[in-house]
């Protein structure tokens, strides 16, 4: 079988767009890909559609990609389209992977793109409980109200129940953080000079959604969303699309001028009815990636993780093997994963600063490394950068991720 190379990158910058429309986004990151990969339209051979929300905020429930892509010309071919919430976009990468690698195209495109952002904001929060078992929606939340007790740590007492004013996805976090709170000993502090570094690298990133710069103590002093995760720690609701072109090693000898990037490794898995103690999903497709790869944790040169909250990258940390597990919060403080440090973590700012418009959030990160490994990320440039890891969770039953990706990157 082929090896696979991304030829081509496109994204917007993720913000709130309350006068653009999955579409139009989609359109233009399409464009700007075919651009970077100096193709045209009429080369691609399958394309792969990532969106979560559309069907749910503008009745577009089906043909998604067919629709976007047929009105700017590209038509005839293939087009898949990938729901798999906030793992989304990854999987359309996955499968256009998948795809290339079998020998069935030389060339295909992966889209994400998502409107989240709705003047009635509850309809956004409330969009989140999708991504999760619905109908076991109300034995989950009393599972965590009940987990809660049960931690031996100081939880305050005037917090809103779960998913009131916020997405239950913070509340699923909270949870988590909490339970590593009680079994290892990390802080509140740990997760705030976490999300502290984000916001470093998020201003030095002007695709990212926030681009302001904060300590670890205005982290500390925001407004509490769900204890220990205040505001800031929290990824935004915003809009947003990204794509990428990927070829086989023979349609790349045929091309010039472009910069491509190798994808060693690209791992889709689901979610198992584990405890908290057990073996993570993450962990556990980690490890088949590195297998595939031939390399470990400890040849990784940067990494985007999955932070939908501050404890979200302090987990994936460990999951990933860049460090033991309970050290997420220490390893964090040690500066390793800020730029200029051992293993530098979400140089785009990462999902909290970045932002995280559901089904192009996976896309985003790709973009991100790919830029890095190019050689091409300015101020956050992260030196001899040559292997990139990036990994992107979707939704949740009950204690981790419904679906997860994983791909390892490696510079040309």
């Amino acid at each position: 079988m082929t090896d696979v190379y991304i030829i081509g990158l496109g994204m917007i910058r993720f913000k709130k767009y309350p006068n653009r429309g999955v579409r139009d986004m989609a359109q233009e990151v399409t464009r700007m890909a075919l651009e970077d990969a100096r193709l045209k339209k009429e080369l691609i051979q399958a394309a792969f559609f990532s969106n979560t929300f559309w069907g749910m905020f503008s009745n577009q429930h089906s043909i998604r990609g067919q629709v976007i892509l047929r009105s700017m010309g590209i038509e005839a071919i293939p087009v898949t389209n990938v729901e798999n919430a906030c793992a989304g976009a990854s999987t359309a990468l996955h499968l256009a992977y998948t795809g290339v690698k079998a020998g069935m195209y030389d060339v295909a495109l992966a889209i994400g793109s998502e409107k989240i952002t709705n003047p009635d904001k509850m309809l956004s929060l409330t969009a989140y409980a999708s991504c999760m078992d619905v109908d076991n929606f109300e034995n989950h939340l009393n599972m965590m109200m009940e987990l809660n007790k049960t931690f031996k740590i100081d939880i305050p007492e005037d917090q809103s129940p779960p998913g009131s004013d916020r997405s239950i996805f913070m509340d699923a976090y909270a949870m988590g953080a909490k339970w590593h709170m009680n079994k290892y000993g990390s802080t509140q502090k740990q997760l705030a000079a976490i999300c502290a570094k984000n916001h470093w690298h998020g201003s030095l990133n002007p695709m990212a959604q926030y681009q302001t710069n904060m300590t670890v103590e205005e982290v500390l002093a925001d407004r509490l969303v769900a204890y220990p995760l205040t505001r800031s720690m929290c990824a935004p609701i915003g809009d947003g699309a990204a794509a990428v072109v990927v070829c086989s090693e023979e349609y790349l000898k045929k091309l010039s001028r472009v910069n491509p990037v190798k994808i060693l490794a690209s791992v889709l898995g689901t979610g198992t009815d584990r405890d908290l103690d057990g073996e993570d999903i993450g962990e556990r497709l980690a490890k088949q990636a590195y297998n595939i790869a031939g390399i470990g944790p400890q040849d990784i040169d940067l990494a985007e993780l999955h932070d939908a909250t501050s404890y979200g990258e302090l987990h994936q940390t460990e999951a990933m093997g860049f460090c033991p597990l309970g050290e997420g919060g220490p390893y964090a403080e040690s500066g390793a994963t800020k730029l200029g440090g051992k293993q530098p973590i979400n140089t785009s700012g990462g999902l909290e600063c970045r932002g995280h418009p559901i089904g192009a959030s996976g896309l985003a990160q790709i973009y991100e490394l790919g830029i890095q490994l190019r050689g091409e990320a300015g101020k956050r440039q992260v030196e001899n950068a040559r292997l990139g890891l990036a990994e992107n969770g979707g939704g949740n039953i009950g204690v981790e991720e419904a679906a997860m990706c994983i791909h390892l990157l490696e510079k040309v």
